[in-house]
């Protein structure tokens, strides 16, 4: 069964028990689960947001932060969330389209129009979720687009993740990222090294090559490492 985290942002105690009710009757539906966070205004998820929501319900019209600041503000943080406007004023919808909001749900809600945009929502989710992976920083959490990470590298208790743009550190074993990523392309060279293999540019005796990097291949790796390669550029030709 699928998990999603669906938040609800909602100054309306009524709108927040019918939509909880609306999840719930969907959950006992459909083969899923849904992991609930609720908050009373747009400055309560922003305050100290963290990119772990699949989907979002935002009511726009709230005393402190409107849900549309408060959708402008996640954006920053979370380009991949899906954001579901809740209102009583249709107008909203083509400004919602600046900060790539899915739909919009008009007030008062039926189960019917929060039951379409949830099977848009999911298959939406369904298609995309082997893409990202979310990984523990320091602070917080960041999703990351597996597409766009080269290679990992191990030492001691940690992984450093490399990505096109930058290095980020996390607690963690190359065995537990090597299962997490196992669907994906990519091939351990060595004890340290955890290599995605479309971004290979080359490999010369010991070393494979990765844009600026050079890493070390084991000569017990190397075997499988090559055959995987082969297989992989055959494959995406």
């Amino acid at each position: 069964m699928t998990t999603f985290n669906i938040a609800i942002v909602e100054d309306h105690q009524e709108y927040t028990t019918l939509i909880h009710q609306y999840l719930m009757r969907y959950q006992a539906e459909n083969d899923v689960s849904f992991e609930l966070t609720f908050f009373n205004d747009g400055d309560e998820i922003t305050s100290d947001y963290k990119a772990s929501y699949d989907i979002i319900f935002m009511d726009i019209e709230m005393k402190r932060l409107d849900g549309y600041t408060a959708a402008q503000k996640i954006r920053s943080f979370d380009k991949d969330v899906i954001i579901i406007f809740v209102t009583n004023m249709a107008g909203y919808a083509i400004k919602g389209y600046s900060v790539d909001a899915l739909s919009f749900i008009v007030k008062p809600v039926t189960y019917f129009a929060l039951k379409e945009e949830l099977n848009k929502s999911i298959e939406r989710l369904k298609s995309k979720k082997e893409q990202f992976i979310v990984l523990p920083i320091e602070n917080g959490i960041i999703k990351q687009n597996i597409k766009d990470i080269l290679f990992l590298e191990s030492f001691k208790h940690y992984v450093a993740v490399q990505t096109k743009n930058q290095s980020v550190t996390i607690r963690s074993t190359m065995k537990q990222m090597e299962a997490r990523l196992q669907d994906n392309h990519f091939v351990r060279c060595d004890n340290s090294y955890l290599v995605n293999l479309a971004y290979v540019d080359s490999v010369a005796d010991s070393t494979i090559y990765i844009g600026q990097y050079q890493l070390k291949i084991s000569r017990p790796r190397k075997k499988y490492f090559m055959d995987a390669l082969a297989l992989y550029m055959g494959n995406n030709l």
